[in-house]
């Protein structure tokens, strides 16, 4: 098996909306993306792709968030969703993914990053709800976590603004 992680092409849109479908439960991550994208919302979209048998093993995608860091706005994003085909879990897929998107979005000087999602398996890429604690969101709670880039700068002492696009709004109304 060969992954390569590359940017979503055009081409991959229907294979992208078919692998969020069949990996959760429910059409709301797979609408999301949608809703994003026709919002001009989307900041990066990788892909893995198995060279070998010419499939998707999975993707990850980033979000534009509304980010406040002593007064001053700072580019931010938000991740949701990941998800990995069935077959392709357990081989590193996802650690790939998050860790060539990180190094992207460090590269174009996004300062935080945040997810929303199970801390005992967002941890192990580094996001931390103690650093998201530092930000006022209507998703605060142990599930909402952030890891910082940049070499780690995050508020210190003052709750700064973390908005998500406006697209996240929509999926508690589903």
């Amino acid at each position: 098996m060969t992954i390569a992680i590359r940017p979503a092409a055009g081409g991959d849109v229907a294979a992208i909306d078919a692998l969020l479908r069949t990996s959760f439960p429910y059409p709301e991550e797979a609408d999301l993306v949608r809703d994003l994208c026709i919002a001009g919302d989307m900041v990066l979209t990788l892909i893995a792709h198995d060279e070998d048998a010419d499939a998707l093993a999975g993707a990850i995608v980033f979000s534009r968030m509304d980010v406040t860091v002593a007064g001053k706005q700072v580019p931010a994003v938000a991740l949701a969703p990941l998800a990995v085909a069935p077959a392709y879990r357990r081989q590193g897929v996802a650690e790939a993914l998050v860790q060539a998107a990180h190094e992207q979005l460090e590269s174009a000087g996004v300062v935080p990053s945040f997810v929303l999602g199970d801390p005992a398996f967002y941890n192990r890429f580094g996001y931390d709800a103690a650093v998201a604690r530092n930000f006022d969101s209507p998703y605060a709670g142990d599930n909402f976590m952030a890891l910082p880039l940049q070499g780690g700068l995050t508020p210190c002492g003052v709750r700064e603004a973390a908005h998500h696009a406006p697209a996240f709004a929509r999926l508690g109304a589903q």
